[in-house]
C-alpha cells in the first residue's frame, strides 16, 4: 500500500490538470530561468506563466530541494 503524496508534490496533479503542462516542463523552466531566488522565480512563475501562489511556490521549492540534494 502506498501513503499518499506529501509537500509540494501533492500539488502537481493539480498543477498538470489546471496549466496543461507537465511537471517536468516546469522544472526545467524554473531551472533555466536566470533568477535564483525562491520568491523571485515565484513572482515571475505568477506573472509571467499565470499561475497561483500555491502552485509557483510548490513547484519552486520542490525544484530548488531537489537541486540542493545533488
Amino acid at each position: 500500500m502506498t501513503s499518499p503524496v506529501k509537500g509540494p508534490a501533492a500539488y502537481f496533479p493539480s498543477i498538470e490538470k489546471k496549466y496543461g503542462r507537465a511537471i517536468a516542463d516546469w522544472k526545467k523552466l524554473i531551472r533555466t530561468s536566470p533568477l535564483t531566488k525562491h520568491m523571485e522565480l515565484v513572482t515571475w512563475l505568477k506573472t509571467e506563466h499565470g499561475l497561483g501562489h500555491g502552485h509557483a511556490n510548490a513547484l519552486v521549492a520542490h525544484t530548488l530541494a531537489e537541486d540542493s540534494s545533488k
